[in-house]
Order: structure tokens, then sequence, then C-alpha cells
């Protein structure tokens, strides 16, 4: 592979929050042909709605892009290096006007097309007529049973759009609400000439995409062997060069911060997956293909991913306003934590009328004291009352009012460790399918529209052959176990999938993975961590990368905002699961994981 066969794409998003400079230090800090951006979230769609309701129409985009390209504009004209991001939110029209505003600031020529048409929030109540449900995909209910305001509906947008702009010679694609992997498909296709139906060469794009879709997540942060990262200074973020077979080698720019080996390329891969057949508007990419291989220096390459043709549906991401919320945390100290709780939640709700008028009452006890306590702190358990309603005044004062005056009348030691509030909106998210069909992809370029056709529609019932990875897990018997933390030979990494969670574990060596395979059940992990037990959880293989996944459906309620979980995305199911002590061979004691 020589370096002409490649393209670079660089990712300096993975989120609305991001690392500011991350642009401009990848643009600056070696050679790229791509730059791209990945800024949007579930949630983030129902935060640029809050932004449009409240600064006007013209809003709804993520303004801070606007510094990150005034920062880089004129080194990627310089350059040749083209920018394709998904900043464009709810209102990529208006993105594209500031940026050729930009531009003209800094007499420049770098061309920008923007893509709509996966905004169908005003189109919901029509496509229900022509047989559209907008099904949950977790809860298989129809929209119309939630008796909740949409918000913002969403298309989640493939790949052809961006190449189609890139033809056009745009140097700049905005985006709104495509998937995270086609910012990356997108300039490969185009690059590569690929046509839409090579789908094994799409797959391997769309690996690339979701690795580095989450920026620094891939080399070294949120990564469970933390202690391999030499620094967290600087930290680089990460690069695919693509090649036209569909294989890539995922890297980072020399003399940054963290690290990119196989276990971070690994942790990123089995990042908010569910089984192994990961689904894009453009191709199926079948993630047990796979094969990587650590080449030192910070490169791992990434090949033999295989893909078949997509589903003739796309997702779609709606956000309904479901009410409003409020809460409060209750300090217990001491003695009989168990009974001043049940004081004070009876005394409460004989106040407030009882829990029957609310929508959804949680209240968590989380027993964080001692006994015999050293420390003040370590005297102290945690009391989380939270209540959801549509009527904002039953979450609002009354809620907050009752409390009050049970301060002085109540269990001994009363405090909280905020004040009350008032009760808060709050966004429920609703994952659906919407027919191909109805989907009206367009290119604004030039002061003209292109329209894109699904894939789905120009190519049907097209069977491509799924081969099955089916490698023998032995298992094997061992004399001698030793309990210790599982972390000390599994990694791990967690997060949302809206309503739902993935787990993902990986060893380093296959003997670990044997072991792992067979003892990490659905049974077992429930038996770990008693937390799951009443939900549904899937497990899934990838033997190739001697990982498992787990999908642990409503345990994050309805994603968004809806959850009143400490973790409200999971972010730390993984730690927890690899703080757990199990009983491991010991002959895997003196593993380069163990201490």
């Amino acid at each position: 592979m020589n370096k002409q066969e490649n393209i670079r794409i660089a990712n300096c998003s993975g989120y609305y929050g991001d690392k500011l400079s991350a642009a401009k230090d990848l643009v600056e800090g070696g050679p790229i042909d791509f730059l791209t951006g990945d800024y949007l979230a579930e949630l983030t769609m129902g935060i640029l709605y809050s932004q449009k309701i409240k600064r006007g129409e013209n809003a709804g985009y993520v303004g801070t892009f606007l510094k990150q390209y005034k920062d880089i504009a004129k080194t990627c004209q310089t350059k040749g290096i083209k920018i394709v991001v998904n900043a464009g939110g709810l209102n990529p029209q208006s993105m594209a006007a500031q940026l050729n505003a930009i531009n003209e600031e800094l007499s420049i020529d770098m061309k920008v097309a923007y893509i709509d048409g996966d905004d169908i929030s005003n189109d919901i109540t029509s496509l229900q007529g022509q047989a559209q449900e907008f099904i949950h995909i977790d809860k298989n209910q129809p929209l119309k049973s939630s008796e909740c305001q949409v918000l913002t509906a969403n298309i989640y947008l493939g790949a052809w759009g961006i190449v189609k702009a890139l033809d056009l010679g745009a140097d700049v694609v905005i985006c709104p609400r495509v998937t995270d992997a086609s910012l990356v498909i997108g300039p490969a296709a185009w690059k590569f000439k690929w046509k839409r139906n090579d789908y094994h060469k799409l797959a391997g794009a769309l690996a690339a995409g979701h690795i580095i879709e989450c920026g620094a997540q891939t080399t070294g942060g949120n990564y469970a062997f933390f202690e391999e990262v030499e620094t967290f200074k600087d930290i680089g973020y990460p690069i695919a060069e693509i090649y036209d077979d569909g294989s890539f080698i995922v890297t980072k720019h020399q003399n940054t911060g963290g690290i990119i080996s196989e276990g971070t390329v690994t942790a990123q891969l089995l990042y908010e997956i569910s089984s192994p057949d990961y689904i894009n508007p453009d191709v199926i990419g079948h993630f047990d293909s796979l094969m990587l291989k650590d080449l030192g220096e910070d490169r791992v390459l990434v090949s033999g991913c295989t893909g078949g043709p997509p589903n003739e549906s796309h997702k779609v991401c709606i956000n309904l306003a479901g009410g409003y919320r409020n809460g409060m945390e209750l300090i217990l100290t001491g003695l009989d934590i168990e009974k001043k709780a049940e004081i004070f939640v009876t005394a409460l709700f004989d106040l407030l009328g009882g829990k029957d008028q609310f929508d959804d009452v949680t209240i968590d006890l989380h027993r964080t004291d001692k006994t015999d306590p050293k420390t003040h702190e370590e005297a102290m358990a945690l009391l989380r009352i939270d209540l959801k309603s549509k009527d904002p005044n039953l979450v609002g004062r009354l809620f907050t009012a009752k409390i009050i005056e049970l301060a002085l009348a109540n269990y001994p030691g009363f405090f909280s460790k905020q004040p009350p509030g008032q009760g808060t909106p709050f966004i429920r998210y609703w994952p659906a399918l919407i027919d191909s069909k109805h989907v009206e992809e367009k290119i604004h370029f030039s002061g003209k529209e292109h329209l894109i056709r699904p894939t789905s529609l120009d190519y049907p019932d097209q069977i491509t052959k799924r081969d099955t990875v089916n490698i023998d897990i032995k298992k094997e018997i061992y004399d001698e176990y030793e309990n210790i933390p599982l972390g000390r030979i599994v990694g791990a990494r967690s997060g949302d999938k809206g309503g739902c969670a993935n787990l993902g574990i990986w060893t380093k060596t296959n003997e670990t993975y044997s072991f792992i395979y067979h003892y990490m059940t659905v049974e077992q992990l429930k038996r770990l961590l008693p937390d799951l037990n009443d939900y549904s959880i899937e497990r899934y293989e990838f033997p190739n990368i001697k990982s498992l996944n787990f999908y642990i459906k409503g345990i994050l309620e309805d994603g968004a905002s809806s959850n009143t979980k400490v973790d409200a995305l999971a972010k730390s199911l993984g730690e927890y699961l690899r703080a757990k002590y199990v009983n491991v061979p010991k002959k895997f004691l003196n593993g380069e994981n163990n201490d």
C-alpha cells in the first residue's frame, strides 16, 4: 500500500462541545485530505430545537463550528483539504450562509454545498396517513400511542448526497442528520468512484466512520487500560487512511498525545452497537467479519469487513415533548437508613396527595454508608426521588414546597445536596423507521438543487451471501482459580442506544477470550450486575476481535433527557462490570493486564 492509493480522513469532533482546537490541530498537524466533524446525537437535536425556539428560525445549527471554520478555512484552501460535517443540524441552509459570509470576510473561495431533506417534523401527520406508523424500534408501539407533541423528526440520511456534492465541486459539505459514518463513507466513495453496490468496500468505510466518529475516544480517551496511554496532554484525534478495497489504517498525527492500538480500536468498534450487522442506509456492515492488525507506531490495520445491501427503510430520530420532571437528592446519615427513607417517602407523598397523580415516580436509595464510619461522609447514604408529569405545576412548586415543609418535621439529620428547584421539560427519544420511498434528500450547490435517490430504490431485491463467522471457541478446563477484579483481564466500553444500552467487553489474548466467551453468559452478567435483572439482554459474539457485546433493552427509559439514572448514558456501565470480583484461572495472573 503506497501513499498515493489512500485517502486520509480525519475527524475533529465526537459531540457538540468537543475540543474547539481539534480542527486546527488536524489541519495543521500533518497531511490529511478530508476533515470531518460529528456534532449530532439524539439529545443534540432537541438542544438545537430549543435554540431555534429562543433565537428564531435562522438558528438551529452548531454555532461552535463557525469559529472552527474561521480558524482553518484559509489553510484548507491552501492545502486542498475538503470539509464534510453534520454541523448543519436543524438548519443546514443557515449554516451554509454563515460559512459563505466567512469566506467573503476572509477573501477565500471555498465552495459550500448543503444537504437537506432529513427534516420531516411537519410531515408526520401526512406520512401517518400513508401507512407510516413510526413504530418504536425497541417497544414495537406506533407513534400515536405516545400522545406527545413531536418536536423534531429527522431521517438519518446516507453518504451519496455527500458524494454528489463533491462531484459538483464542493469544498465544504454541510450536512443535516446523516448517519455518523456517512461523513467518512461519502469522501471514500467519491475518491475511489465506488458504485452503489460495492458493498464490501462501502462496509469497510462504514467501519472506518464508526471508529473515528467519536474523536479522541479512539486515541486513548475513555480507554479501559488507560495506564497504557503515555500522556493525555494534547491528545491526538483519529485519522482513517482508507484504500480502494475498503481496508484502512487507523492512526493519528505524530507528536500528539494518546495512543492508537488494537485495544483502542476494538473499544470504539464496540461502542454503541447491538448486533454485528451494523445497519446504514447505504450498506449493512458485518463487523464480526473484520480483522485487526497492530502495525505499531500508532497504526492499526482494519481489513476484511464484508457488507450487504441496505434495508428498504431509513431510521428516523424523533424527539417528543415528554412533559416535566423534577428531582431531589436527600442525605440520610447514620443508623436505620432504610427506616429513615421510608418515613420520609411516606410523609412526602402523603403531603403531595399520593403517587398516582404523577406520570412516573422513581425512588432510589443508594447505600453509600459504611458500618462504623471513619469519616462523616462514610456515614451518609443518598435518597433520590424523581417525578415526571405533563402538568408542570405538579413537579414544580407543589413538589418543592412539600419537601421544604418536612425539613424540621421528619428524620434526624435532614439535609439535601441542593436546594429545591423548579420542574424542567424533558425530551423522549422515539427511534422509528420510514419507508425509503418517502426520503427526499436534496443537494444545494451554486443555486441549483439535486435530488438523491436511496440505494434500495435503484437496487431492489438484491441478495448477497452472508458469510457466517463460525469460529469454534474451545472450552478449557482449569485447575486453579483466584478471585480478582474482572477488569484485570477484560476491557470494556459501554454507551447509550436511545433507551437501550450496550456493554462491549474484549480480551487481549485468545486464551482469555475462550474463558470469557464461555463464562460471560447473559445469566452470569445478571448475577454480577443485579441492577440488570429486570431487563431483556441480547448477547453477540465477535470472535475475530476477541469480543462480546451485550445489548440491554429499556435500561435508559425513553432516552434523551427522560432518563432518571445517575449515569443517564450508560458510559460507566463497563467500568462497573470490570470492578466486579470473579474467579479467574490462575494462569492468567501473570499476563500483561494484571497488577
